[in-house]
């Protein structure tokens, strides 16, 4: 009886391992079967995705392909911005780069039929030769307006070397492109490598000389380029609101223009409204100033950008000057007079200058930096470059779906570059300098007489330094008639 229920109970367990056993196998076909009906419906919803897009209207089409590309865009810069200005210098190397492959590529095609030796070889030197002395540029002007250098001693001989002989090698470098240019000339197409002949449009003066096609790419490209990457060691405020201002521009006359737009802004570029082109304008106007607000408050967009220890390590620390520090201004009369209808009686408001410096800057992305687009249109229509199948290109390349190429996404940013830059220069670092100036010259008339090369030595010296520091200067004058000056 014993033997008999031990049976029992081994078949009893027996056939219930059976039944779990058989039950894991079925969870697991199931499970087998859900992945593999998941990995069929994943192309599924890709082909219907893109059916759906091909279905709608071209116009809707375009609506739809470039509204997705823009948020991701506008995502991956916000990222780069936020990993800091390294991260922002590879950007715009990169995007310096492709941009002149994409207008290089333009000239290769008009040129093919003629088989010119080395036209995209010396393209691409000059390239290197022009940033080496850009980079060379840049870099010198950090370290000497830089008290302490993000240099070590065992580089300092090498870096003391580069700056001095930077311009030297970097015309060498050029002599070396110019001479290899002159072996490439070809018989029978001297006058398409030379020739500087004028075309229907007339600002386009180089389009039968390779020679010259590649030095006005240079200009526009690399020049701007450098320009940008100078603003943005003045605080990433002078990168990020311009360029974010030419972007929203851009967004926004395109929304007015879609929905709106009924009346033609200008021959070259036929999709261009007036519409587009106001609406585009207030837009960022509002933007500007709102944005401007914003960023004055963080240290991390108005502070200039300072290497520590090393050219990965930077800091972007300090007392931010007065540009960016609160201020009360007066409100008008008139508008003052307005504010009482609605019952607010105030005398003041409390704005950031920034601020009135970014009505400038929104109003030219808005009225002048389009014409950089307008001026890329010309281009393409000059040199008419035929596709395949004889038609004309709508954009300079196809790197951004529902956008074109990146020229066709950064034309506008040349301009808006050049005149950053010249605006910074002109309208803020000339204060400052103005104010150190006077800190001089005010001392000088109340403890004595100096030599006019020291005062002019000493006022170059402390030129760069931020405005922060104005209150803390301290100049004195030693026996010897010279101006010792000390900054806290």
């Amino acid at each position: 009886m014993s033997t008999e229920a031990g049976a029992t109970r081994r078949r009893g367990k027996d056939s219930n391992g059976s039944s779990e056993n058989l039950a894991d196998a079925l969870k697991k076909s199931q499970t087998t079967a859900t992945k593999e009906e998941a990995i069929a419906t994943e192309p599924a919803a890709d082909e219907e995705s893109m059916q759906l897009l091909s279905s709608l209207n071209p116009k809707w089409r375009n609506w739809w392909i470039r509204g997705m590309f823009t948020l991701v865009m506008f995502g991956g810069f916000a990222v780069i911005v936020y990993c800091g200005p390294l991260a922002l210098i590879l950007l715009i190397q990169c995007i310096q780069i492709k941009c002149y492959h994409e207008i290089i590529s333009i000239g290769h095609k008009k040129y093919e039929k003629y088989n010119l030796p080395w036209f995209r070889s010396l393209s691409w030197y000059f390239l290197l030769c022009a940033n080496f002395f850009f980079y060379g540029e840049s870099i010198t002007d950090y370290i000497n307006g830089n008290p302490n250098p993000p240099v070590d001693d065992e580089s300092e001989e090498v870096v003391k070397a580069y700056i001095t002989y930077h311009r030297l090698i970097s015309y060498l470098l050029y002599l070396i492109g110019f001479i290899l240019f002159v072996f490439s000339l070809k018989k029978d197409h001297y006058k398409v490598q030379f020739s500087l002949a004028s075309t229907p449009f007339k600002i386009f003066s180089f389009k039968y000389s390779s020679f010259g096609w590649t030095h006005v790419t240079l200009l526009i490209v690399v020049t701007q380029s450098h320009f940008i990457m100078q603003t943005l060691f003045e605080g990433l405020i002078w990168f990020f609101l311009p360029v974010s201002m030419v972007i929203c521009n851009d967004i926004f006359a395109y929304i007015f223009g879609f929905f709106f737009g009924r009346t033609p802004l200008i021959k070259l570029s036929p999709k261009k409204t007036w519409e587009g082109f106001i609406g585009g304008g207030v837009t960022t106007v509002i933007y500007g100033w709102l944005v401007s607000h914003f960023m004055c408050q963080y240290q991390y967009f108005v502070c200039p950008v300072e290497f520590s220890g090393s050219i990965i390590d930077f800091q972007t620390v300090c007392e931010p000057s007065s540009l960016y520090r609160l201020t009360a201004f007066n409100i008008p009369a008139p508008v003052k007079y307005l504010l009482g209808f609605g019952g607010l009686s105030q005398d003041d408001v409390w704005l950031y200058p920034m601020q009135f410096h970014s009505i400038i800057l929104s109003l030219f992305s808005s009225l002048i930096a389009p014409f950089g687009g307008f001026f890329a249109s010309g281009f393409k229509r000059a040199f008419k470059v035929k596709f395949t199948d004889n038609s004309f290109p709508k954009d300079f390349g196809d790197t951004i779906p529902g956008h074109g190429g990146l020229v066709d996404r950064f034309d506008c940013q040349f301009l808006m570059a050049t005149f950053v830059y010249v605006y910074h220069n002109t309208f803020i670092r000339y204060n400052e300098f103005c104010s150190f100036l006077y800190i001089i010259l005010l001392m000088f008339c109340s403890q004595g007489p100096t030599t006019p090369q020291s005062l002019a030595a000493s006022a170059f010296l402390i030129a760069r330094a931020p405005d922060e520091h104005l209150q803390g200067a301290a100049v004195k004058f030693t026996e010897k008639g010279t101006i010792v000056i000390s900054l806290d």
